[in-house]
Protein backbone atom coordinates (compact mmCIF):
# COMPACT_ATOMS: atom_id res chain seq x y z
CA UNK A 1 0.00 0.00 0.00
CA UNK A 2 1.09 3.37 -0.98
CA UNK A 3 0.53 5.48 1.99
CA UNK A 4 2.32 8.91 0.55
CA UNK A 5 0.01 11.67 -0.20
CA UNK A 6 -3.00 10.11 1.62
CA UNK A 7 -5.82 12.28 1.45
CA UNK A 8 -7.92 14.17 4.73
CA UNK A 9 -11.71 14.44 4.98
CA UNK A 10 -12.54 18.11 5.36
CA UNK A 11 -15.26 20.52 5.08
CA UNK A 12 -15.51 22.03 1.70
CA UNK A 13 -15.90 25.91 1.82
CA UNK A 14 -19.39 27.10 1.30
CA UNK A 15 -18.30 28.88 -2.48
CA UNK A 16 -17.41 25.57 -3.68
CA UNK A 17 -20.35 23.13 -2.15
CA UNK A 18 -22.73 26.29 -3.65
CA UNK A 19 -21.00 25.87 -6.94
CA UNK A 20 -21.38 22.31 -6.55
CA UNK A 21 -25.05 22.53 -5.65
CA UNK A 22 -25.58 24.97 -8.76
CA UNK A 23 -24.98 22.46 -11.09
CA UNK A 24 -28.43 20.56 -10.24
CA UNK A 25 -30.20 23.89 -10.12
CA UNK A 26 -28.54 26.04 -12.63
CA UNK A 27 -27.74 24.46 -15.78
CA UNK A 28 -28.65 27.79 -17.99
CA UNK A 29 -30.01 30.95 -17.95
CA UNK A 30 -33.66 29.55 -18.25
CA UNK A 31 -32.83 27.19 -15.09
CA UNK A 32 -31.54 30.83 -13.09
CA UNK A 33 -35.24 32.79 -14.52
CA UNK A 34 -37.23 29.73 -13.52
CA UNK A 35 -36.09 30.20 -9.72
CA UNK A 36 -36.27 33.80 -9.61
CA UNK A 37 -39.92 33.95 -11.06
CA UNK A 38 -41.13 31.37 -8.80
CA UNK A 39 -39.60 33.49 -5.84
CA UNK A 40 -41.93 36.28 -6.93
CA UNK A 41 -44.90 34.34 -7.15
CA UNK A 42 -44.29 33.18 -4.04
CA UNK A 43 -44.47 36.43 -2.61
CA UNK A 44 -47.51 36.92 -3.90
CA UNK A 45 -46.54 39.61 -6.54
CA UNK A 46 -49.08 40.29 -9.52
CA UNK A 47 -46.94 42.02 -11.66
CA UNK A 48 -43.35 40.83 -12.92
CA UNK A 49 -40.87 42.66 -15.27
CA UNK A 50 -38.16 40.92 -16.54
CA UNK A 51 -35.52 42.32 -18.45
CA UNK A 52 -32.89 40.24 -20.11
CA UNK A 53 -29.58 40.88 -22.10
CA UNK A 54 -27.81 38.56 -24.33
CA UNK A 55 -29.60 35.84 -23.77
CA UNK A 56 -29.31 36.12 -20.13
CA UNK A 57 -25.69 35.30 -20.05
CA UNK A 58 -25.13 39.48 -19.93
CA UNK A 59 -27.79 40.03 -17.48
CA UNK A 60 -30.69 38.87 -16.01
CA UNK A 61 -33.22 41.28 -13.63
CA UNK A 62 -36.75 40.53 -12.37
CA UNK A 63 -38.88 43.02 -10.40
CA UNK A 64 -41.63 42.39 -8.75
CA UNK A 65 -44.73 44.19 -6.76
CA UNK A 66 -44.69 41.10 -3.91
CA UNK A 67 -44.03 42.08 -0.28
CA UNK A 68 -40.96 41.78 0.00
CA UNK A 69 -37.60 41.10 1.76
CA UNK A 70 -37.39 42.35 5.56
CA UNK A 71 -33.92 44.57 6.08
CA UNK A 72 -32.28 41.89 8.38
CA UNK A 73 -33.41 38.81 6.30
CA UNK A 74 -31.79 40.22 3.01
CA UNK A 75 -28.35 38.43 4.09
CA UNK A 76 -30.04 35.46 5.13
CA UNK A 77 -31.72 34.77 1.64
CA UNK A 78 -28.39 34.49 -0.14
CA UNK A 79 -27.67 31.64 3.04
CA UNK A 80 -27.58 27.98 1.53
CA UNK A 81 -30.89 26.18 2.54
CA UNK A 82 -32.68 29.48 3.75
CA UNK A 83 -35.98 29.18 2.87
CA UNK A 84 -39.85 30.99 3.88
CA UNK A 85 -41.54 28.32 2.74
CA UNK A 86 -41.26 24.68 4.67
CA UNK A 87 -39.76 24.67 8.46
CA UNK A 88 -40.22 21.18 9.00
CA UNK A 89 -40.17 17.60 6.87
CA UNK A 90 -44.22 17.63 7.48
CA UNK A 91 -44.18 20.73 5.44
CA UNK A 92 -43.50 18.87 2.05
CA UNK A 93 -46.67 16.49 2.52
CA UNK A 94 -48.86 20.34 2.19
CA UNK A 95 -46.38 22.15 -0.28
CA UNK A 96 -48.74 24.92 -1.63
CA UNK A 97 -45.03 27.29 -2.77
CA UNK A 98 -43.46 26.87 -6.08
CA UNK A 99 -39.85 27.26 -4.53
CA UNK A 100 -39.14 25.72 -1.40
CA UNK A 101 -35.47 23.64 -1.22
CA UNK A 102 -33.90 27.10 -0.04
CA UNK A 103 -30.46 26.73 -2.48
CA UNK A 104 -31.58 28.11 -5.67
CA UNK A 105 -30.26 32.11 -4.82
CA UNK A 106 -26.98 30.93 -2.88
CA UNK A 107 -26.15 29.00 -5.56
CA UNK A 108 -26.88 31.28 -8.15
CA UNK A 109 -25.10 33.85 -5.99
CA UNK A 110 -21.69 31.81 -6.42
CA UNK A 111 -22.17 31.99 -10.64
CA UNK A 112 -22.50 35.09 -10.90
CA UNK A 113 -22.48 39.23 -9.43
CA UNK A 114 -25.87 39.50 -7.96
CA UNK A 115 -27.15 42.32 -6.80
CA UNK A 116 -30.73 42.39 -4.39
CA UNK A 117 -32.86 45.09 -3.83
CA UNK A 118 -36.26 44.78 -1.75
CA UNK A 119 -38.90 46.62 0.16
CA UNK A 120 -40.86 44.87 2.50
CA UNK A 121 -44.35 45.83 2.44
CA UNK A 122 -44.64 48.02 5.90
CA UNK A 123 -41.05 49.23 5.85
CA UNK A 124 -40.40 53.10 4.77
CA UNK A 125 -37.01 52.63 3.13
CA UNK A 126 -35.69 49.48 0.68
CA UNK A 127 -32.22 47.61 1.08
CA UNK A 128 -30.18 46.51 -1.37
CA UNK A 129 -26.86 43.90 -0.99
CA UNK A 130 -24.39 42.89 -3.51
CA UNK A 131 -22.41 39.47 -4.14
CA UNK A 132 -19.62 39.46 -6.57
CA UNK A 133 -19.42 35.53 -6.47
CA UNK A 134 -18.15 35.63 -3.38
CA UNK A 135 -18.49 34.03 0.16
CA UNK A 136 -19.51 37.00 2.00
CA UNK A 137 -22.07 39.85 0.65
CA UNK A 138 -21.70 43.68 1.10
CA UNK A 139 -24.09 44.91 4.33
CA UNK A 140 -27.30 46.09 3.36
CA UNK A 141 -27.19 49.92 2.22
CA UNK A 142 -30.58 51.66 1.79
CA UNK A 143 -31.29 53.03 -1.81
CA UNK A 144 -35.13 54.27 -3.47
CA UNK A 145 -36.99 51.29 -4.05
CA UNK A 146 -40.92 50.52 -4.34
CA UNK A 147 -42.63 47.48 -2.49
CA UNK A 148 -40.97 44.16 -3.60
CA UNK A 149 -37.97 43.23 -4.71
CA UNK A 150 -35.37 43.36 -7.26
CA UNK A 151 -32.69 40.53 -8.38
CA UNK A 152 -29.86 41.28 -10.90
CA UNK A 153 -27.91 38.38 -12.19
CA UNK A 154 -25.05 39.25 -14.28
CA UNK A 155 -22.14 37.77 -16.26
CA UNK A 156 -23.46 34.06 -15.30
CA UNK A 157 -20.48 31.37 -15.05
CA UNK A 158 -18.01 34.44 -15.12
CA UNK A 159 -15.63 32.79 -12.41
CA UNK A 160 -16.51 29.17 -13.69
CA UNK A 161 -15.49 28.61 -17.18
CA UNK A 162 -15.84 25.25 -18.02
CA UNK A 163 -19.48 25.49 -17.24
CA UNK A 164 -19.88 29.02 -19.53
CA UNK A 165 -18.48 27.09 -22.53
CA UNK A 166 -21.41 24.92 -22.57
CA UNK A 167 -23.84 27.48 -23.16
CA UNK A 168 -25.20 27.64 -26.90
CA UNK A 169 -25.82 30.68 -28.67
CA UNK A 170 -27.47 33.92 -27.60
CA UNK A 171 -30.84 32.87 -29.87
CA UNK A 172 -30.94 29.35 -28.78
CA UNK A 173 -30.57 30.41 -24.42
CA UNK A 174 -33.23 33.07 -25.35
CA UNK A 175 -35.63 30.44 -26.96
CA UNK A 176 -35.07 28.52 -23.78
CA UNK A 177 -35.98 31.49 -21.70
CA UNK A 178 -38.59 32.75 -23.22
CA UNK A 179 -40.47 29.24 -23.40
CA UNK A 180 -40.03 28.77 -19.06
CA UNK A 181 -41.42 32.68 -18.70
CA UNK A 182 -44.48 31.45 -21.10
CA UNK A 183 -44.93 28.44 -19.23
CA UNK A 184 -44.92 30.66 -15.46
CA UNK A 185 -47.62 32.86 -17.72
CA UNK A 186 -49.61 30.04 -18.77
CA UNK A 187 -49.97 28.99 -15.13
CA UNK A 188 -50.62 32.50 -13.40
CA UNK A 189 -53.48 34.33 -14.85
CA UNK A 190 -54.00 36.57 -12.06
CA UNK A 191 -49.94 38.28 -12.71
CA UNK A 192 -49.35 40.31 -15.43
CA UNK A 193 -45.78 39.72 -17.18
CA UNK A 194 -43.66 42.15 -19.29
CA UNK A 195 -40.42 40.71 -21.05
CA UNK A 196 -37.71 42.54 -22.58
CA UNK A 197 -34.98 41.02 -24.48
CA UNK A 198 -32.06 43.70 -25.34
CA UNK A 199 -34.57 46.43 -24.59
CA UNK A 200 -36.83 44.98 -27.26
CA UNK A 201 -40.50 44.03 -25.60
CA UNK A 202 -41.26 40.80 -26.35
CA UNK A 203 -43.85 39.86 -24.03
CA UNK A 204 -46.45 42.28 -22.11
CA UNK A 205 -49.60 40.28 -21.12
CA UNK A 206 -51.81 41.92 -18.68
CA UNK A 207 -54.07 40.18 -15.38
CA UNK A 208 -56.50 37.70 -17.23
CA UNK A 209 -60.02 38.09 -14.80
CA UNK A 210 -62.79 35.81 -16.74
CA UNK A 211 -62.37 33.26 -19.49
CA UNK A 212 -62.62 35.54 -22.21
CA UNK A 213 -59.22 36.82 -21.46
CA UNK A 214 -57.62 33.87 -20.65
CA UNK A 215 -58.04 32.72 -23.84
CA UNK A 216 -56.60 36.08 -25.08
CA UNK A 217 -53.56 35.04 -22.97
CA UNK A 218 -53.06 31.84 -24.22
CA UNK A 219 -53.78 32.69 -27.82
CA UNK A 220 -50.65 35.63 -27.21
CA UNK A 221 -48.64 32.74 -26.23
CA UNK A 222 -49.44 29.48 -27.66
CA UNK A 223 -51.03 31.50 -31.24
CA UNK A 224 -54.63 32.06 -32.32
CA UNK A 225 -54.70 28.84 -34.37
CA UNK A 226 -54.38 26.84 -31.07
CA UNK A 227 -57.36 28.76 -29.89
CA UNK A 228 -59.32 27.70 -32.76
CA UNK A 229 -59.45 24.54 -32.33
CA UNK A 230 -59.86 24.38 -28.84
CA UNK A 231 -62.45 22.30 -26.41
CA UNK A 232 -62.67 23.52 -22.52
CA UNK A 233 -62.17 20.99 -20.24
CA UNK A 234 -63.75 21.29 -16.90
CA UNK A 235 -63.91 18.21 -14.75
CA UNK A 236 -64.07 17.12 -11.34
CA UNK A 237 -63.93 14.12 -9.35
CA UNK A 238 -63.34 13.29 -5.68
CA UNK A 239 -60.48 15.43 -4.50
CA UNK A 240 -59.15 15.72 -8.30
CA UNK A 241 -60.46 18.93 -10.48
CA UNK A 242 -59.16 19.29 -14.45
CA UNK A 243 -59.39 22.16 -16.22
CA UNK A 244 -58.15 24.44 -18.90
CA UNK A 245 -57.68 23.50 -23.05
CA UNK A 246 -57.49 20.41 -25.31
CA UNK A 247 -57.24 20.63 -28.80
CA UNK A 248 -59.28 19.14 -31.68
CA UNK A 249 -56.90 16.15 -33.12
CA UNK A 250 -57.23 17.86 -36.53
CA UNK A 251 -54.32 20.56 -35.17
CA UNK A 252 -51.74 18.09 -33.84
CA UNK A 253 -48.21 18.74 -33.96
CA UNK A 254 -45.57 16.71 -35.36
CA UNK A 255 -43.70 17.43 -32.23
CA UNK A 256 -44.69 17.59 -28.59
CA UNK A 257 -43.85 21.59 -28.42
CA UNK A 258 -47.34 22.84 -27.20
CA UNK A 259 -48.02 20.71 -24.40
CA UNK A 260 -48.83 22.80 -21.14
CA UNK A 261 -49.66 20.50 -18.01
CA UNK A 262 -49.72 22.16 -14.46
CA UNK A 263 -50.76 20.74 -11.31
CA UNK A 264 -51.25 22.60 -8.36
CA UNK A 265 -49.92 25.22 -10.77
CA UNK A 266 -46.83 23.51 -11.22
CA UNK A 267 -45.77 22.72 -14.71
CA UNK A 268 -44.74 19.35 -14.99
CA UNK A 269 -43.05 16.95 -17.42
CA UNK A 270 -44.57 13.35 -15.63
CA UNK A 271 -44.73 9.74 -17.69
CA UNK A 272 -48.02 9.12 -15.99
CA UNK A 273 -49.54 11.93 -17.42
CA UNK A 274 -48.32 11.88 -20.82
CA UNK A 275 -49.35 8.24 -21.52
CA UNK A 276 -52.82 9.09 -19.58
CA UNK A 277 -53.22 11.86 -21.87
CA UNK A 278 -51.71 10.07 -25.18
CA UNK A 279 -54.23 7.05 -24.20
CA UNK A 280 -57.09 9.71 -24.60
CA UNK A 281 -56.20 10.21 -27.93
CA UNK A 282 -55.17 6.66 -29.09
CA UNK A 283 -57.19 6.29 -32.00
CA UNK A 284 -57.62 9.79 -33.08
CA UNK A 285 -54.19 10.54 -34.50
CA UNK A 286 -51.06 8.69 -35.98
CA UNK A 287 -48.36 7.09 -34.02
CA UNK A 288 -45.87 10.39 -34.95
CA UNK A 289 -48.28 13.10 -34.30
CA UNK A 290 -48.73 15.14 -31.31
CA UNK A 291 -52.05 16.52 -29.67
CA UNK A 292 -51.16 20.07 -27.66
CA UNK A 293 -53.18 21.58 -24.34
CA UNK A 294 -53.18 23.71 -21.92
CA UNK A 295 -54.07 21.80 -18.97
CA UNK A 296 -54.44 22.38 -14.70
CA UNK A 297 -54.56 19.68 -12.06
CA UNK A 298 -55.74 20.27 -8.69
CA UNK A 299 -55.20 17.75 -6.47
CA UNK A 300 -54.33 17.61 -2.71
CA UNK A 301 -50.91 18.58 -2.07
CA UNK A 302 -50.66 15.74 0.54
CA UNK A 303 -51.23 13.31 -2.82
CA UNK A 304 -48.54 13.62 -4.57
CA UNK A 305 -44.76 14.48 -4.25
CA UNK A 306 -43.18 17.25 -5.74
CA UNK A 307 -39.05 16.80 -4.18
CA UNK A 308 -38.09 14.27 -6.87
CA UNK A 309 -35.99 16.14 -8.63
CA UNK A 310 -34.14 19.57 -7.75
CA UNK A 311 -36.10 21.56 -10.71
CA UNK A 312 -39.04 20.19 -9.36
CA UNK A 313 -40.34 19.39 -12.76
CA UNK A 314 -41.28 15.70 -11.63
CA UNK A 315 -43.85 15.06 -9.35
CA UNK A 316 -44.93 11.25 -7.67
CA UNK A 317 -48.33 10.34 -7.41
CA UNK A 318 -49.61 8.42 -4.29
CA UNK A 319 -52.46 7.30 -6.36
CA UNK A 320 -51.34 6.67 -10.08
CA UNK A 321 -53.89 4.14 -11.42
CA UNK A 322 -56.52 6.88 -10.03
CA UNK A 323 -55.36 9.75 -11.49
CA UNK A 324 -54.22 7.69 -14.58
CA UNK A 325 -57.91 6.74 -15.12
CA UNK A 326 -59.17 9.56 -14.06
CA UNK A 327 -57.37 12.16 -17.26
CA UNK A 328 -58.07 8.74 -19.75
CA UNK A 329 -61.74 8.93 -18.75
CA UNK A 330 -62.24 12.62 -18.68
CA UNK A 331 -60.10 13.16 -21.94
CA UNK A 332 -62.53 10.62 -23.71
CA UNK A 333 -65.11 12.05 -22.93
CA UNK A 334 -64.99 15.34 -23.78
CA UNK A 335 -63.05 14.18 -27.19
CA UNK A 336 -66.06 11.95 -28.16
CA UNK A 337 -67.45 15.17 -28.74
CA UNK A 338 -65.70 16.64 -31.54
CA UNK A 339 -68.31 15.37 -34.51
CA UNK A 340 -70.79 18.26 -36.18
CA UNK A 341 -73.97 17.02 -34.09
CA UNK A 342 -72.52 18.09 -30.61
CA UNK A 343 -69.97 21.10 -31.85
CA UNK A 344 -72.33 23.17 -33.71
CA UNK A 345 -76.27 23.88 -33.27
CA UNK A 346 -79.00 23.76 -35.57
CA UNK A 347 -80.34 26.92 -37.21
CA UNK A 348 -83.79 27.18 -38.50
CA UNK A 349 -84.44 27.07 -42.32
CA UNK A 350 -85.62 30.77 -42.93
CA UNK A 351 -82.31 32.50 -42.19
CA UNK A 352 -80.52 30.07 -44.52
CA UNK A 353 -80.16 31.14 -48.22
CA UNK A 354 -81.52 28.24 -50.73
CA UNK A 355 -81.67 27.47 -54.15
CA UNK A 356 -85.77 28.37 -54.86
CA UNK A 357 -87.20 25.06 -55.96
CA UNK A 358 -90.51 25.39 -57.45
CA UNK A 359 -93.16 22.87 -58.20
CA UNK A 360 -96.96 22.43 -58.56
CA UNK A 361 -98.59 24.75 -56.57
CA UNK A 362 -99.11 22.34 -53.06
CA UNK A 363 -102.30 22.41 -51.51
CA UNK A 364 -101.02 23.43 -47.97
CA UNK A 365 -97.56 24.74 -46.46
CA UNK A 366 -96.75 21.68 -44.18
CA UNK A 367 -97.46 19.81 -47.58
CA UNK A 368 -94.86 21.08 -49.17
CA UNK A 369 -92.63 20.93 -45.68
CA UNK A 370 -93.11 16.90 -46.12
CA UNK A 371 -92.67 16.70 -50.06
CA UNK A 372 -89.25 18.35 -49.67
CA UNK A 373 -88.36 15.82 -46.13
CA UNK A 374 -89.31 12.75 -48.25
CA UNK A 375 -87.13 13.70 -51.12
CA UNK A 376 -84.49 14.85 -48.18
CA UNK A 377 -83.17 17.88 -50.20
CA UNK A 378 -83.40 21.67 -48.21
CA UNK A 379 -87.19 23.04 -48.06
CA UNK A 380 -87.28 27.04 -49.30
CA UNK A 381 -90.32 29.26 -47.93
CA UNK A 382 -91.09 32.16 -48.67
CA UNK A 383 -91.41 34.56 -46.15
CA UNK A 384 -95.38 35.29 -46.87
CA UNK A 385 -95.55 31.06 -47.07
CA UNK A 386 -94.91 31.22 -43.25
CA UNK A 387 -97.59 31.49 -40.87
CA UNK A 388 -97.11 32.23 -37.06
CA UNK A 389 -99.02 28.64 -35.83
CA UNK A 390 -95.95 26.85 -38.21
CA UNK A 391 -92.95 25.28 -36.74
CA UNK A 392 -90.50 25.56 -38.96
CA UNK A 393 -87.85 22.28 -39.20
CA UNK A 394 -84.45 22.84 -38.10
CA UNK A 395 -81.38 22.46 -40.51
CA UNK A 396 -79.20 19.83 -39.57
CA UNK A 397 -75.62 21.04 -38.52
CA UNK A 398 -73.96 19.36 -42.02
CA UNK A 399 -76.94 20.14 -43.83
CA UNK A 400 -78.25 18.49 -47.44
CA UNK A 401 -76.08 17.13 -49.97
CA UNK A 402 -76.48 18.50 -53.13
CA UNK A 403 -73.46 16.18 -55.37
CA UNK A 404 -70.76 14.00 -55.04
CA UNK A 405 -67.31 15.69 -56.52
CA UNK A 406 -65.03 12.68 -58.33
CA UNK A 407 -66.48 10.18 -56.52
CA UNK A 408 -64.14 11.61 -53.38
CA UNK A 409 -66.39 14.36 -51.64
CA UNK A 410 -69.80 14.95 -50.82
CA UNK A 411 -71.19 19.15 -50.96
CA UNK A 412 -73.52 19.62 -48.63
CA UNK A 413 -75.13 23.07 -48.36
CA UNK A 414 -75.73 24.02 -44.50
CA UNK A 415 -77.10 26.94 -42.39
CA UNK A 416 -73.20 28.95 -43.13
CA UNK A 417 -72.57 27.71 -46.72
CA UNK A 418 -70.81 25.00 -48.10
CA UNK A 419 -70.21 22.02 -46.38
CA UNK A 420 -67.31 19.35 -48.24
CA UNK A 421 -66.67 16.23 -46.53
CA UNK A 422 -64.43 13.52 -47.52
CA UNK A 423 -66.75 10.20 -47.56
CA UNK A 424 -64.18 7.42 -46.91
CA UNK A 425 -63.00 9.20 -44.09
CA UNK A 426 -65.93 9.90 -42.32
CA UNK A 427 -67.22 6.29 -43.10
CA UNK A 428 -63.88 4.89 -41.81
CA UNK A 429 -64.66 6.87 -38.25
CA UNK A 430 -68.08 5.84 -38.40
CA UNK A 431 -67.73 1.92 -38.90
CA UNK A 432 -64.55 2.23 -36.38
CA UNK A 433 -66.82 3.34 -33.96
CA UNK A 434 -69.46 1.15 -34.47
CA UNK A 435 -66.79 -2.04 -34.12
CA UNK A 436 -65.55 -0.30 -31.41
CA UNK A 437 -68.94 -0.63 -29.68
CA UNK A 438 -69.63 -3.60 -30.39
CA UNK A 439 -66.15 -4.94 -28.81
CA UNK A 440 -66.70 -3.60 -25.68
CA UNK A 441 -70.18 -4.94 -25.84
CA UNK A 442 -69.12 -8.55 -26.74
CA UNK A 443 -71.84 -8.04 -29.15
CA UNK A 444 -70.80 -8.01 -32.86
CA UNK A 445 -73.46 -8.43 -35.08
CA UNK A 446 -72.66 -11.35 -37.49
CA UNK A 447 -73.49 -12.43 -41.02
CA UNK A 448 -72.75 -16.23 -41.88
CA UNK A 449 -71.64 -16.70 -45.32
CA UNK A 450 -73.23 -19.15 -47.51
CA UNK A 451 -70.39 -20.15 -49.02
CA UNK A 452 -66.75 -19.62 -46.97
CA UNK A 453 -63.98 -17.86 -48.13
CA UNK A 454 -60.34 -19.94 -48.24
CA UNK A 455 -57.84 -17.82 -47.58
CA UNK A 456 -54.11 -18.72 -48.20
CA UNK A 457 -51.92 -17.03 -45.45
CA UNK A 458 -48.38 -18.39 -44.26
CA UNK A 459 -47.53 -20.88 -42.14
CA UNK A 460 -46.46 -18.54 -39.32
CA UNK A 461 -49.96 -16.46 -40.18
CA UNK A 462 -52.12 -19.59 -39.55
CA UNK A 463 -50.22 -20.15 -36.24
CA UNK A 464 -51.33 -16.74 -34.71
CA UNK A 465 -54.93 -17.09 -36.47
CA UNK A 466 -55.47 -20.62 -34.91
CA UNK A 467 -53.63 -18.86 -31.24
CA UNK A 468 -56.11 -15.87 -31.45
CA UNK A 469 -59.66 -17.87 -32.30
CA UNK A 470 -61.45 -15.80 -29.35
CA UNK A 471 -60.66 -12.77 -30.21
CA UNK A 472 -61.57 -13.05 -33.96
CA UNK A 473 -65.21 -14.72 -32.64
CA UNK A 474 -65.27 -11.26 -30.11
CA UNK A 475 -64.85 -9.29 -33.55
CA UNK A 476 -67.55 -11.46 -35.42
CA UNK A 477 -65.49 -14.10 -37.02
CA UNK A 478 -65.52 -17.36 -37.11
CA UNK A 479 -62.11 -18.47 -38.45
CA UNK A 480 -60.70 -22.31 -38.79
CA UNK A 481 -57.38 -23.50 -39.57
CA UNK A 482 -57.97 -26.65 -42.35
CA UNK A 483 -54.05 -27.05 -42.90
CA UNK A 484 -50.36 -25.39 -42.49
CA UNK A 485 -51.41 -22.69 -45.05
CA UNK A 486 -54.93 -22.07 -45.40
CA UNK A 487 -57.61 -20.73 -43.26
CA UNK A 488 -61.35 -21.19 -44.30
CA UNK A 489 -63.70 -17.71 -42.91
CA UNK A 490 -67.24 -18.70 -42.75
CA UNK A 491 -68.90 -15.63 -40.92
CA UNK A 492 -68.06 -11.78 -40.66
CA UNK A 493 -69.32 -9.15 -38.65
CA UNK A 494 -72.18 -7.47 -40.79
CA UNK A 495 -70.71 -4.12 -41.01
CA UNK A 496 -67.85 -5.58 -43.11
CA UNK A 497 -70.42 -7.49 -45.42
CA UNK A 498 -68.76 -5.79 -48.66
CA UNK A 499 -64.87 -6.14 -47.32
CA UNK A 500 -62.10 -8.09 -49.58
CA UNK A 501 -62.16 -10.61 -46.64
CA UNK A 502 -58.61 -12.56 -47.93
CA UNK A 503 -56.63 -9.26 -47.82
CA UNK A 504 -58.67 -8.20 -44.58
CA UNK A 505 -57.71 -11.03 -42.82
CA UNK A 506 -54.16 -10.88 -43.91
CA UNK A 507 -54.00 -7.59 -42.78
CA UNK A 508 -55.56 -8.23 -39.27
CA UNK A 509 -53.06 -10.89 -38.78
CA UNK A 510 -50.12 -9.05 -39.92
CA UNK A 511 -51.00 -6.52 -37.10
CA UNK A 512 -51.30 -9.45 -34.92
CA UNK A 513 -47.67 -10.53 -35.85
CA UNK A 514 -46.32 -7.22 -35.38
CA UNK A 515 -48.06 -6.46 -31.51
CA UNK A 516 -47.40 -10.03 -30.74
CA UNK A 517 -49.28 -11.99 -28.58
CA UNK A 518 -48.95 -10.47 -25.23
CA UNK A 519 -50.65 -7.95 -22.48
CA UNK A 520 -49.76 -5.29 -25.17
CA UNK A 521 -52.85 -6.89 -27.97
CA UNK A 522 -55.32 -5.61 -25.54
CA UNK A 523 -53.42 -2.11 -25.08
CA UNK A 524 -53.40 -2.33 -29.07
CA UNK A 525 -56.78 -3.34 -30.10
CA UNK A 526 -57.67 -0.01 -31.77
CA UNK A 527 -54.89 -0.69 -34.33
CA UNK A 528 -56.66 -4.06 -35.20
CA UNK A 529 -59.89 -2.53 -35.10
CA UNK A 530 -59.13 0.95 -37.49
CA UNK A 531 -57.39 -1.79 -39.72
CA UNK A 532 -60.84 -3.96 -40.09
CA UNK A 533 -62.76 -0.51 -40.14
CA UNK A 534 -60.84 1.19 -43.01
CA UNK A 535 -61.52 -2.28 -45.53
CA UNK A 536 -65.01 -1.74 -45.42
CA UNK A 537 -65.49 2.01 -45.62
CA UNK A 538 -66.21 3.48 -48.64
CA UNK A 539 -63.86 3.61 -51.50
CA UNK A 540 -63.14 6.43 -53.98
CA UNK A 541 -65.13 6.83 -56.87
CA UNK A 542 -67.80 4.67 -55.15
CA UNK A 543 -70.96 6.67 -56.54
CA UNK A 544 -73.95 7.87 -54.06
CA UNK A 545 -77.53 8.68 -54.41
CA UNK A 546 -78.46 11.51 -52.71
CA UNK A 547 -80.36 9.85 -49.80
CA UNK A 548 -77.18 7.82 -49.46
CA UNK A 549 -75.28 11.13 -49.16
CA UNK A 550 -77.68 12.42 -46.37
CA UNK A 551 -77.85 8.85 -44.49
CA UNK A 552 -73.64 9.35 -44.18
CA UNK A 553 -74.02 13.13 -43.40
CA UNK A 554 -76.76 11.94 -40.44
CA UNK A 555 -74.47 9.25 -38.98
CA UNK A 556 -71.70 11.34 -38.96
CA UNK A 557 -73.74 13.96 -36.76
CA UNK A 558 -74.28 11.32 -34.40
CA UNK A 559 -70.99 9.63 -34.44
CA UNK A 560 -68.52 10.74 -31.55
CA UNK A 561 -65.39 11.73 -33.11
CA UNK A 562 -66.56 11.98 -36.54
CA UNK A 563 -64.87 15.49 -37.03
CA UNK A 564 -62.25 13.42 -37.95
CA UNK A 565 -61.52 9.77 -39.20
CA UNK A 566 -59.26 7.23 -36.83
CA UNK A 567 -55.94 8.60 -37.84
CA UNK A 568 -56.71 12.75 -37.17
CA UNK A 569 -57.42 13.53 -40.78
CA UNK A 570 -60.32 15.84 -41.02
CA UNK A 571 -63.39 14.16 -41.65
CA UNK A 572 -65.25 17.55 -43.36
CA UNK A 573 -64.39 21.22 -43.41
CA UNK A 574 -67.34 24.80 -43.95
CA UNK A 575 -67.03 26.90 -46.58
CA UNK A 576 -69.01 30.19 -45.08
CA UNK A 577 -70.88 32.33 -47.79
CA UNK A 578 -68.89 35.16 -46.58
CA UNK A 579 -65.48 33.02 -47.72
CA UNK A 580 -67.69 32.05 -50.90
CA UNK A 581 -68.08 35.79 -51.33
CA UNK A 582 -64.91 36.72 -51.12
CA UNK A 583 -63.51 34.40 -53.43
CA UNK A 584 -65.48 36.03 -56.23
CA UNK A 585 -64.84 39.99 -54.48
CA UNK A 586 -68.99 39.66 -53.82
CA UNK A 587 -69.26 43.18 -52.20
CA UNK A 588 -65.90 44.47 -52.73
Amino acid sequence: MNTQNIPSIHLLPSLVANQIAAGEVVERPASVIKELLENSLDARADNIEIDIEQGGIALMRVRDNGFGIRRDQLLLALNRHSTSKIKSLDDLDHLNSLGFRGEALASIASISRLSLSSRFYNDEVAHCIRLDGQEKPSSPEPIAHPIGTTIEIRDLFYNTPGRRKFLRTEKTEFGHLHETIKRLALSCFDVSFKLTHNHKTLMAVKVAQNEEEQLQRVAALCGSEFIQHVLKIDEKSDEIQLSGWITQPTFSRSQPDMQYFFVNGRIVRDKLINHAIREAYEDLLYSSRYPSYVLYLEIDPSEIDVNVHPNKSEVRFSQKQKVHHFLVQKLQDRLAQTSPGKIEAPVSYPNIPQYHIKTEQPTTIRETAETYQALQVPLVLEESDISSNYKIKTMPPLGYALAQLHGVYILAENAEGLVLVDMHAADERITYEEMKSAWQANNPSTQILLVPITVSVSEREADIAEQQIELFNKLGFEITRVDSETLIVRQLPFLLANANVPVLVRDVLADLLHIGVSPRLQENMQDILATVSCHTSLRANHQLSLSEMNALLRKMEKTERSNQCNHGRPTWTQLSLKALDSLFLRGQ
